[in-house]
């Protein structure tokens, strides 16, 4: 049973992880949340079963967890996307991303305003 546990925490470390560096090298807000929210739910679900299997009596507490997370995560990622739609920020790069320089930030700010 604990080598399930390992194979079910390691899933899930793999896929926090993917989802991290999803939400760094995704070039906007939509990409971003996208990228963050699909992984972090499967790395949390996978790490909870995980631990599950090590701690038997901690089941129905984790599947609340579960529960929980499942619900939450994609309604938070719609608002914030919504938000970032509604407030005309879907292209809104960071500039710290790995892919957007300073330069390339400048000229699509310069193209939506000539597009106006």
């Amino acid at each position: 049973m604990e080598i399930i546990g390992y194979i079910f925490l390691t899933i899930g470390a793999i896929f926090l992880f993917l989802g991290g560096l999803g939400i760094f090298r995704m070039p906007d807000v939509l990409n971003q949340s996208q990228a963050g929210t699909k992984a972090s739910t499967l790395g949390i679900v996978s790490f909870l079963i995980g631990i599950m299997f090590f701690y038997p009596a901690w089941t129905f507490k984790l599947l609340i967890i579960v529960v929980f997370f499942l619900a939450t995560a994609p309604i938070s990622s719609h608002k914030i996307t919504r938000s970032a739609l509604i407030r005309n920020k879907e292209k809104f790069v960071l500039s710290e991303n790995a892919y957007a320089s300073r330069d390339d930030v400048v000229e699509e700010e310069n193209e939506d305003e000539e597009e106006k």
